[in-house]
């Protein structure tokens, strides 16, 4: 038997939106077909005839809003634990450089021409 393709229909086994979105409110009976949903962001809220499958007010009520974070989050205060930089070394003195003369002897060695 070959593959059916129906075209324009209805997907199966889609989770409803609305069971994610904080707006949300589902009550499910004791069979499949026991199943209705509330939409409380619209005013009056009404009863949502469908499985949704996309909301432009879509709220996840798995992931915190800003308020939330912000009451989670640590403070972190950035100080200096070591007082040298690994890595880096500074000199305390700076002394000049010497810069020797043509003529000048350069230790026991002359310099030749």
């Amino acid at each position: 038997m070959g593959k059916l393709n129906v075209k324009n229909g209805t997907p199966m086994g889609n989770d409803h939106l609305c069971r994610r979105c904080g707006w949300g409110q589902c009550m499910t009976g004791y069979r499949e077909s026991d199943f209705v949903v509330i939409c409380t962001n619209t005013n009056p809220n009404f009863k949502v005839p469908f499985t949704m499958l996309d909301c432009s007010e879509f709220s996840d009520r798995n992931r915190p809003d800003w308020e939330q974070m912000q009451k989670l989050a640590i403070e972190v205060a950035p100080r200096r634990v070591a007082t040298r930089t690994p890595g880096f070394s500074t000199m305390t003195t700076v002394q000049p450089i010497r810069r020797v003369a043509d003529n000048e002897d350069e230790g026991e060695v002359a310099r030749i021409r």
